[in-house]
């Protein structure tokens, strides 16, 4: 197996752990909010829409044509700003009460920020001075 597929599916399985651990705390509360349950908040349960992302980027890096990578590579864009919207957004102080961030938050930017990375890792050989 490819070293880029091994890679493609640790960051894709990395992101799933993520949205499963805590992503913060809001202390006053006592909620502790994961990628898939904001129970007693507003935000809803934004780690699905890093699962329906993160789908869509195995299956087209085990398509493997040049094609699948570059759409992968995109997705993997759509996957990021998701993410900055999350690492933004959900922790954000209001009405003078400040969420702790916790680990799941932190490994969902570097998960999302390997997936994006990780299809440009090949060199592309160049057939013309083949002959």
């Amino acid at each position: 197996m490819r070293f880029k597929l091994i890679l493609s599916i640790l960051a894709v399985g990395l992101l799933v752990v993520s949205c499963l651990l805590p992503w913060m705390t809001i202390e006053s509360k006592g909620i502790t909010i994961t990628g898939v349950d904001a129970t007693g908040t507003d935000y809803g349960r934004p780690g699905f829409f890093h699962f329906f992302w993160g789908g869509l980027y195995l299956v087209l890096i085990l398509i493997n044509r040049v094609w699948s990578k570059r759409t992968a590579i995109i997705l993997a864009a759509f996957n990021i700003a998701w993410m900055f919207r999350n690492f933004l957004l959900l922790p954000a102080c209001l009405m003078g009460e400040c969420p702790v961030r916790k680990a799941g938050l932190y490994l969902l930017l570097v998960a999302s920020l390997m997936m994006f990375i990780t299809p440009m890792l090949t060199k592309e050989r160049n057939n013309s001075s083949v002959r």
